[in-house]
This record gives structure tokens, sequence and C-alpha cells, in this order.
């Protein structure tokens, strides 16, 4: 029935007997023996009123329940409940006039519940009866994606559709684009042929065909209105199939990229092509995949902001009536990394000052200690940057749904996580800026030159430009602009794309240091020293030195006998860096490379 805000238990408190009476009738017209009179301690509860509640039952055989309403884990985590209770209604903790609930509202034990309801036993033995009525579980979902060719609807006569429909555009796309561009040197027509073979096997046998339809299509409509789309990013770039859609326009043959990398045959997960389009255009393309497949069908996905550490310390000091410079002096002791936000239980065990302030002063003591209970909980909800998922029916018929009031567009209360458990496929559409100002720069050229510049038919060994970068003259220049990376090219100074491959890929924290020597080798100055002559041709392209997880992927393949799609799962517990899974590789790698002599 409701506790103290219920439909029955309200009226009955205001002194209207025969009115809750009526209602108390008509839920049980509605509900049965699946009706219960629901009862709540908290605090200094109403005691009077909760007799007229159980006689209420009483009259009318209704069972009793005993709930308890919790808002927090523990009996002492009230104050920081209190505390962020103040922050969300934007009051004060000493404001008596607000809205605030008692210490009695934590997350009681059995033996709790037991001794508040002693004199009601069976109400106790309810709850339970309650539980074992309502037994569920929630199942995952395979993946949901609305079908592409429509046609029948029987699921496997869908599904060889649209796998024929795949293989058909995949053939004439790869056609075409030999044709147009054809073959990376040292590459025969035949193993174009047997790599799309391959992949469109693997596509087939994991049932994602209709996603490779959906991606390409909303790309070629993109294509079709003159809406800027990167060229390919992220594991995604080493389909030959992608390619052949004009998902991507990297020919992964000529790159050394693998296919296992983005779809592992012995490991089952969603592909996730990483798509850009102009920043200015992006919303276009999302509008015409929800003509396409209807506006209730397409959404966008909810991601939650959490309080960091000095957020939480701003917050609670503002709501403890603290002095801002006192706070603000506080907050400046925590490091700020938003990248990789210090915990605040670290950043006082490592400052000194934050310990000796919190001896010194209980406030700044109760300051801290409330803010470590709220740091970390959701403060906000917004949307993801990219994200958008596609149904197969209306979206509130698969998840719960959130409206954004900046957006006309549906959310899914789900995360990105939350999502795909429930079976929704996440598509990212990610608008850059850099797709925008190359447009915008081709525009001007023609307009001002009469000269119209199709980038994707740019020379990739113009010397000119070789030189240009290897000044540094990359203001401007994607992925190279920065200060540091002026820097590493002039230090390099490239004469070839996959010099710019292998420099983009290692100016990051830790590979960073391998640049100086990738440098020395390039230019003679340092003997390029072979790790294992199985692999010394793998790494001739990077002078010897391990760049790319493909690399990773074929030393595995080539030294310990690992498939490559083995191969993915030792890329993936390496990027993880789980002790057990690394362990469990390890033995793996060094047995199959006994094995291998």
């Amino acid at each position: 029935t409701g506790a103290g805000g219920g439909p029955v238990d309200r009226i009955l408190k205001d002194g209207h007997k025969a009115q809750a009476e009526s209602r108390l009738l008509a839920l049980k017209r509605l509900f049965g023996d699946r009706l219960y009179v629901e009862l709540q301690r908290h605090g200094e509860y109403d005691r009077t009123h909760e007799r007229r509640m159980v006689q209420l039952a009483y009259e009318h055989d209704l069972p009793l329940v005993a709930t308890n309403e919790a808002f927090f884990p523990a009996r002492d985590d009230y104050d920081a409940h209190d505390a962020l209770m103040a922050v969300a209604h934007n009051a004060i903790v000493s404001n008596d006039d607000r809205f605030r609930l008692t210490p009695d509202h934590y997350l009681k034990s059995r033996a709790d519940m037991m001794n508040l309801f002693a004199d009601l036993p069976e109400a106790m033995q309810n709850s339970v009866e309650i539980a074992r009525r309502c037994s569920f579980v929630l199942d995952t979902r395979k993946p949901i994606l609305p079908r592409f060719t429509g046609g029948s609807d029987d699921p496997e006569d869908a599904e060889r559709e649209e796998a024929l429909e795949l293989r058909r555009q995949a053939v004439e796309g790869l056609d075409q684009r030999l044709a147009a561009l054809g073959m990376a040197p040292g590459y025969e027509e035949k193993e174009y042929r047997d790599r799309l073979e391959f992949e469109l096997s693997v596509i087939e046998r994991m049932k994602f065909p209709g996603y490779f339809l959906i991606v390409s299509d909303f790309i070629k409509w993109a294509k079709q209105h003159d809406i800027p789309v990167g060229p390919g990013r992220g594991s995604g770039a080493g389909s030959l199939v992608a390619y052949a859609l004009t998902i991507t326009d990297v020919d992964p043959l000529r790159f050394s990229l693998l296919f296992e990398r983005f779809l592992n045959p012995e490991r089952v997960s969603m592909p996730d092509f990483d798509i850009d389009f102009c920043q200015e255009r992006r919303e276009e393309v999302i509008r015409y995949v929800q003509r396409k497949y209807g506006r209730e069908q397409v959404g966008q996905i909810i991601t939650f902001g959490s309080l960091q550490a000095r957020a939480a310390l701003r917050d609670v000091g503002r709501v403890l009536e603290m002095p801002y410079g006192q706070v603000d002096k506080i907050c400046k002791l925590v490091p700020n990394n938003p990248a990789n936000p210090t915990p605040l239980s670290k950043a006082i065990e490592e400052e000194p000052k934050l310990q000796e302030a919190a001896e010194e002063e209980p406030v700044v003591a109760r300051l801290l200690e409330i803010a470590q209970k709220i740091e970390g909980l959701y403060r906000h909800a917004s949307t993801h940057a990219a994200g958008i998922v596609i149904g197969d029916r209306p979206l509130s018929k698969l998840v719960p749904m959130y409206r954004d009031p900046r957006s006309d567009m549906p959310v899914t209360q789900f995360n990105m996580k939350w999502v795909e458990q429930a079976g929704l496929v996440k598509f990212d559409f990610l608008g850059l800026k850099t797709l925008t100002v190359l447009k915008t720069a081709v525009d001007f050229v023609e307009e001002q030159r009469g000269i119209k510049v199709d980038l994707a038919a740019i020379p990739l060994d113009d010397t000119l430009t070789y030189e240009m970068l290897s000044r540094g003259e990359t203001v401007g220049v994607f992925q190279v602009e920065s200060a540091g990376m002026r820097k590493a090219l002039i230090g390099m100074r490239p004469d070839c794309i996959e010099d710019i491959i292998a420099l983009v890929a290692l100016y990051r924290p830790g590979p960073m240091e391998n640049i100086p020597v990738y440098n020395a080798r390039k230019h003679g100055e340092e003997e390029i020293a072979s790790i294992h002559p199985k692999i010394d041709y793998l790494l001739k392209e990077t002078q010897g030195v391990i760049v790319y997880q493909e690399q990773v992927m074929q030393i595995a393949q080539v030294l310990s006998g690992y498939s490559l799609g083995e191969a993915d799962l030792l890329r993936r517990a390496m990027g993880k860096k789980i002790k057990a899974e690394m362990d469990q590789q390890s033995v793996r790698f060094v047995d199959g490379a006994m094995k291998n002599g």
C-alpha cells in the first residue's frame, strides 16, 4: 500500500478514515491476495497512526509487511547523506527548516528489523513471503539491431538475407576499390579475395552482417550529401570488409592491419567502429538514422558525472558554512588531474598539511570525513558525446528512458556498459573539428584559386610536405601541432608516411622513451638491435622498436604459435594489466615459444 506517502496511509493520517478504507478496498479488489499493508518505523514514528493502520488491515483481513526505506548504507553515514541533501537543495546543514531524513534511514540488518518489529512478527515473516513471490532473474539479451533488409519476418531467413546482401556489397565494393586504387605493393588480388572471404565468414558466423550494413548505409548517405567523414580510426581500420563498404578509406593490407584486433573469432564481442563526422554536420547524419529506423528506436546514451575530490570538498564546505578561502586552500592541497583523479583518502595520506589541518580544526576533520564518503557518487546526468543506440523496436520497450531537457532526442537511462548488457548496440558518431576545418580549407582553395582538391587523392610521398614536417611547421595540423610533437618531428625528420604513423603511436607516456631510439636508428646513428631473428622482419618498418599492438599479436603468432584470435586475447590482457590473466598468458607464451624452438 505504500507507507507514509502511500495513497491509503496519507489519507488516514489526515483523519479521513472512510476515504482511506474505500481506497484500501479498491486496492484489494484489484490485487487480491497480493495486497499487503506496509509499515515503516523510522525515528520518532507516529505510533497512534500506526495502530489505526494495523486495525484497518485486521478489519479487512489484509496481511501486514514491514519494510525499511534505506537512503544510506550504515547509521554513521547519516551526516554525509544529510550534507548531500543540503547540497542537492542548495541549503546549509544548520538550517532546521529544510527537508531532512533521520539517522534510522540506513540499510538495516535482519536482526535490526526483527528487533524493531518484535511486536509484529507476522509483518517480518510476510517480507520473506513477498521475496519468494518476487523470484526474478534478469536475462542478458543477444545483440538487438533493426533488420536492414526488411523482407522475411522469420529471424533465420532475415539473417540469411542480410548475409547475402553484405556479401554482395562487399564483393562489388572491393572490385571498385581495386579498380580505382589498385593493390598494396607486394600483394596479389587473390590475397585480397581470400582476406575478404575470411572476414565475411567470421562476420556471418558471429551474426553481425546487419551491423556492417547499417554503418555502411549511414556513412554512404553522409558522403552522398557532402558531409566529411573520417578515413577510419581505431581497430575498425583493420577490416577489409569495412574498406570495401567505404566505412573506412584505409587499405588494411597496405598498412599490415589485422582484422582479429577488431573482430576476434575466438571472443564474441560486438564490433565497434569509431566514426568521425564533420562537427557542424554530425547532427544531420543522426537525423537521417532517426528517419530511417524510427525516432523512438534511436537514442543517445546517458552518462553520469561523479563527484571528484575537489568538487566534494567545495560542496561540503559550502553546506557546512566554512569560509570560501579556507576550503579553497584545502582543495589546492589535493592534486588536480582530471584524467587520473587522486582519491581524497590518498591525498590525505600523502599530504602532511591536510593531516595537520584536520588535527588542528574539528570542522576540517568533519569536512574531510564527509567529503570522502560522498566522493565518487553521481552528481548529475548528461549524454554521451558520441554514443547512439538503434533498436528494432521503440527503445522504451527495451530499457528505461530519460528526457534530456536540452534535446528532443530520447536518451537511455542505462549507461554505455548497461545498454550493451540489455542487448542494445552502440554506434559512435564522433564530431571532429578537424574534418570541419579541412572542408573549409578545401572550399576556400576552390573559391580563391579555382583548384578542386581531393583529400583522398593527396599523395603520401610528397617531398615538400615531409620537408615542412621536418622543420616542425605543423601549427594547426591534426595530432602533430603541439610544441612537444613539433620538437619530436624535428628530431625524427620523417620522410615517409610510416614515420608519421610511428611517431603518433609513440608520442604518449611510456612509449615516448623509444622516440630517441627510433630516430637514432633511422639516421644510422645506432645499430638496429635484433630482439630475435624470427621477428626482425616484423619490426623492420619501425627500426626494430615494438610500436603497434598488431606487432605484439604477430610476434605471439610467430614465436609462440598463437592464432591471431588468441594473440588478440594476449593483447587485451596486456592492456588490462590484470595479474591473473598475465600469468596465464605468460605460461602459454613461454610453452609455445619452447615448442617452436
